[in-house]
């Protein structure tokens, strides 16, 4: 009798803030980070010396939650998620935790993109979606095992999902995606004539 299962998983986590801990006004992030970004000199800097179309303060803070309370009580919240995708993830952790290692905030204007990335100091990486407009670019996965399949045909149009070679998840304002951070990603160009904002942030096994 034939048996085909799937081995090998990657896991995508895809909740609403709220599910865990104290609501985060969307208004009131948005603010702040549009607050800091006009304000962050250094970052505005970085972001033209390396041709990053819009502004992220990757480079340029460390302090986000110190600087702000509302990022404070972002990462309250972010932990507990992060704590259950953990689980999901079936991780040993052999009591140790996974920590926040950085947070950051990300505008991308019309135009803007963010070219395909892994993050590889890090256990889970994730990000909240701060304001969405339409038209706004879905991020993008890639299948891990691209790069070894070189003489493989691509996928039928309509393959199921678990086969495909690439996702595209649009997600909502509110939203936070987790996924394990050697999982390549990109955010194609925003179509939207507004500022798609959105704050990322990598866990670390401390």
């Amino acid at each position: 009798m034939t048996n085909i299962r799937s081995l090998f998983v990657t896991r995508l986590y895809q909740a609403r803030l709220a599910d865990h801990g104290k609501p985060i006004d969307a208004e009131e992030l948005e603010d702040n980070c549009l607050g800091i970004a006009e304000d962050d000199e250094a970052g505005q800097d970085w972001c033209e010396e390396n041709g990053y179309a819009g502004y992220t303060s990757y480079a340029s803070l460390t302090d986000l939650p110190w600087r702000s309370p509302i990022f404070k009580d972002l990462v309250k919240v972010l932990d507990k998620h992060v704590a259950e995708f953990a689980k999901d993830l079936q991780f040993d952790l052999d009591g140790r935790k996974l920590k926040l290692e950085d947070i950051w905030i990300n505008i991308l204007p019309e135009g803007g993109i963010h070219t395909s990335h892994i993050h590889p100091h890090s256990v889970i990486s994730g990000t909240t979606y701060v304001a969405m407009p339409s038209g706004a670019s879905a991020i993008k996965f890639e299948d891990p095992r691209s790069q070894m399949m070189m003489a493989a045909p691509t996928r039928l149009k309509d393959a199921r999902e678990e086969m495909r070679q690439f996702i595209y998840v649009a997600p909502e304002v509110g939203d936070v995606l987790l996924w394990e951070s050697w999982l390549r990603h990109e955010v194609p160009m925003n179509l939207s004539e507004e500022d798609r904002v959105s704050v990322s942030f990598n866990y670390a096994w401390a």
